[in-house]
Protein backbone atom coordinates (compact mmCIF):
# COMPACT_ATOMS: atom_id res chain seq x y z
CA UNK A 1 0.00 0.00 0.00
CA UNK A 2 3.05 2.13 0.75
CA UNK A 3 3.89 2.59 -3.23
CA UNK A 4 0.51 3.31 -3.98
CA UNK A 5 0.15 6.45 -1.36
CA UNK A 6 3.39 7.32 -2.74
CA UNK A 7 2.18 7.39 -6.32
CA UNK A 8 -1.00 9.43 -5.70
CA UNK A 9 0.86 11.44 -3.50
CA UNK A 10 3.18 12.32 -6.22
CA UNK A 11 -0.07 12.35 -8.84
CA UNK A 12 -1.54 15.25 -6.68
CA UNK A 13 0.51 17.54 -7.83
CA UNK A 14 -1.18 19.21 -10.85
CA UNK A 15 2.41 19.93 -12.67
CA UNK A 16 3.76 16.42 -11.92
CA UNK A 17 0.21 15.33 -13.54
CA UNK A 18 0.99 17.39 -16.82
CA UNK A 19 4.13 15.26 -17.06
CA UNK A 20 2.96 12.24 -16.78
CA UNK A 21 0.00 13.32 -19.50
CA UNK A 22 3.30 14.03 -22.02
CA UNK A 23 4.83 11.35 -21.20
CA UNK A 24 2.26 8.89 -22.20
CA UNK A 25 2.49 10.53 -25.88
CA UNK A 26 6.24 10.84 -26.18
CA UNK A 27 9.30 10.19 -24.93
CA UNK A 28 10.93 13.74 -23.90
CA UNK A 29 13.88 15.08 -22.18
CA UNK A 30 13.99 17.77 -19.67
CA UNK A 31 14.16 21.01 -21.97
CA UNK A 32 10.91 19.43 -23.93
CA UNK A 33 9.23 19.07 -21.11
CA UNK A 34 9.76 22.53 -20.18
CA UNK A 35 8.92 24.11 -23.33
CA UNK A 36 5.95 21.94 -23.23
CA UNK A 37 4.31 22.65 -20.41
CA UNK A 38 5.96 26.38 -20.26
CA UNK A 39 7.68 25.76 -17.05
CA UNK A 40 11.46 26.11 -15.85
CA UNK A 41 14.01 23.24 -16.31
CA UNK A 42 14.77 23.36 -12.83
CA UNK A 43 10.92 22.83 -11.97
CA UNK A 44 10.46 19.53 -14.82
CA UNK A 45 13.83 18.04 -13.06
CA UNK A 46 12.14 18.25 -9.60
CA UNK A 47 8.64 16.82 -11.25
CA UNK A 48 10.91 14.14 -12.63
CA UNK A 49 12.68 13.61 -9.29
CA UNK A 50 9.22 12.92 -7.21
CA UNK A 51 7.89 10.68 -9.84
CA UNK A 52 11.08 8.35 -10.99
CA UNK A 53 11.11 7.99 -6.47
CA UNK A 54 7.51 6.64 -6.94
CA UNK A 55 8.69 4.11 -9.64
CA UNK A 56 6.45 5.91 -12.45
CA UNK A 57 8.85 7.83 -14.16
CA UNK A 58 12.00 6.12 -15.64
CA UNK A 59 15.12 7.66 -18.41
CA UNK A 60 16.77 6.82 -20.84
CA UNK A 61 20.04 8.20 -21.70
CA UNK A 62 20.70 9.18 -25.45
CA UNK A 63 23.86 10.64 -26.00
CA UNK A 64 24.00 13.90 -24.42
CA UNK A 65 20.23 13.86 -23.11
CA UNK A 66 18.17 11.66 -20.96
CA UNK A 67 14.45 10.82 -22.37
CA UNK A 68 12.07 10.26 -19.99
CA UNK A 69 8.76 7.83 -20.19
CA UNK A 70 6.22 6.46 -18.01
CA UNK A 71 6.64 3.15 -16.45
CA UNK A 72 3.32 1.91 -17.80
CA UNK A 73 3.41 -1.39 -15.76
CA UNK A 74 3.86 0.70 -12.78
CA UNK A 75 0.63 2.71 -14.00
CA UNK A 76 -1.55 -0.28 -14.76
CA UNK A 77 -0.24 -2.02 -10.85
CA UNK A 78 -1.67 0.93 -8.96
CA UNK A 79 -4.93 1.42 -11.70
CA UNK A 80 -5.82 -2.74 -10.79
CA UNK A 81 -4.97 -1.61 -6.86
CA UNK A 82 -7.44 1.42 -6.95
CA UNK A 83 -10.05 -0.97 -8.98
CA UNK A 84 -9.37 -3.43 -6.08
CA UNK A 85 -10.33 -1.17 -3.09
CA UNK A 86 -13.71 0.27 -5.45
CA UNK A 87 -14.73 -2.99 -5.84
CA UNK A 88 -14.61 -4.09 -1.67
CA UNK A 89 -18.06 -5.50 -0.12
CA UNK A 90 -18.87 -3.62 2.06
CA UNK A 91 -19.14 -5.40 5.94
CA UNK A 92 -22.35 -5.12 7.38
CA UNK A 93 -21.00 -5.23 11.28
CA UNK A 94 -18.79 -2.45 10.43
CA UNK A 95 -21.71 0.29 9.63
CA UNK A 96 -22.65 3.14 12.08
CA UNK A 97 -26.36 2.50 12.91
CA UNK A 98 -25.95 5.92 14.73
CA UNK A 99 -28.06 4.95 17.59
CA UNK A 100 -25.90 4.85 20.91
CA UNK A 101 -26.77 5.30 24.30
CA UNK A 102 -23.61 6.44 25.73
CA UNK A 103 -23.81 9.67 24.02
CA UNK A 104 -20.72 8.88 21.42
CA UNK A 105 -20.83 7.38 18.09
CA UNK A 106 -21.19 3.51 17.70
CA UNK A 107 -18.77 3.29 15.17
CA UNK A 108 -16.25 3.47 18.57
CA UNK A 109 -16.69 0.14 19.69
CA UNK A 110 -15.27 -1.69 16.81
CA UNK A 111 -12.29 -0.08 16.80
CA UNK A 112 -10.12 1.11 14.22
CA UNK A 113 -9.18 -1.32 11.08
CA UNK A 114 -5.87 -2.49 10.49
CA UNK A 115 -6.05 -1.00 7.04
CA UNK A 116 -6.51 2.60 8.79
CA UNK A 117 -4.14 1.74 11.02
CA UNK A 118 -1.50 1.00 8.16
CA UNK A 119 -2.73 4.60 6.53
CA UNK A 120 -1.88 6.13 9.30
CA UNK A 121 1.28 4.71 9.99
CA UNK A 122 2.05 5.87 6.11
CA UNK A 123 0.94 9.05 6.55
CA UNK A 124 2.97 9.97 9.38
CA UNK A 125 6.09 8.13 8.39
CA UNK A 126 5.55 10.02 4.80
CA UNK A 127 4.85 13.44 6.40
CA UNK A 128 7.96 15.53 5.40
CA UNK A 129 7.42 14.07 2.00
CA UNK A 130 6.12 16.54 -0.68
Amino acid sequence: MQSAVQVFKALADEGRFAVINLLLSNDLCVGGLARELKISEPAVSQHLKKLRECGLVTGEKRGYWTHYSVNTQKLLDITRELSSMAAKTRNPEGTCRKSSSAGECCCAAHGTSPVIEDLRSQTSEGATDE
